[in-house]
């Protein structure tokens, strides 16, 4: 596993981790996780690496080994998609595949919005209005930031809580994060010209549907695996899936 990092414009040092030899595949994680416990730790990059993948996955800004700034500027509107763009510039990367669950699946439907050419894309953990009316999902979590040690056990705020205390995430940083979301209209989801992998969890509706999502689009394709948001990631499901829809046939 190599670990390495770089300086964003605004000086922010983003941290990535890669492992594997072969074509270029950028996953990005979700929100209040990072690299290693959304592909490392179950076992989904070693997979994609057997199947030849260069393995590509950063820590975003506030999360994992990257810095975690507190001041406000630091966090524009999309600013999680500049950043991508900043990496793959500084890899030199020019054909490549890109992935990403939840809030990374999210920063991935901005890149593409946003012009980015990856060969086939991946979007896993979220459904069409995750996408599409980002501000549910960030008022979810300001909610669970902005009263942590107060949620009724058992909740969703509270397991939210809970899994942020495993990552030891940073809470005044993680928050800035949720000023950043930028909604991705239908129409513009629609325009994407490439195959895209819709993969979610058969009992994740955190983000809404997944097979609407995967509907609205161009060249969508649904792939269903075992789980709910927050199981499905355990799963070696989700890596397989991954490598199929990457190396299957194109739809």
């Amino acid at each position: 596993m190599i670990s390495n990092s770089f300086l964003t414009a605004d000086g922010v040092e983003i941290a990535w981790r890669e492992t594997g030899e072969g074509r270029a595949l950028l996953l990005i994680h979700g929100y209040f996780s990072e690299a290693d416990t959304n592909w490392i730790k179950f076992g989904h990059a070693a997979l994609l690496a057997a199947a030849g993948f260069r393995v590509i996955m950063p820590d975003l800004r506030a999360h994992g080994l990257s810095a975690k700034p507190h001041d406000p500027a630091h966090y524009h509107k999309d600013i999680l998609a500049d950043d991508q763009f900043a990496l793959i510039t500084h890899l030199g990367l020019t054909d490549f595949d890109l992935g990403g669950y939840s809030l990374g699946g999210r920063t991935v439907a901005r890149m593409l919005t946003r012009g980015c050419e990856p060969r086939r894309a991946v979007i896993s953990g979220m459904g069409l209005e995750g996408l599409t009316q980002t501000g549910k999902r960030s008022s979810h979590f300001k909610h669970v930031l902005d009263n942590l040690g107060n949620h009724e056990k058992g909740s969703p705020a509270w397991m939210a809580e809970a899994f942020l205390k495993t990552t030891g995430g940073d809470p005044v940083a993680l928050r800035n994060i949720l000023d950043t979301f930028v909604d991705s209209s239908e129409a513009e989801l629609a325009a994407w010209e490439l195959p895209v992998a819709v993969i979610c969890g058969e009992d994740d509706n955190d983000n809404g549907s997944a097979a609407a999502l995967a509907g609205a689009l161009k060249h969508g394709k649904l792939f269903s695996v075992p789980g709910n948001h927050m199981s499905a990631v355990v799963k070696p499901e989700l890596g397989q899936a991954i490598v199929a829809a990457l190396t299957g046939p194109s739809w």
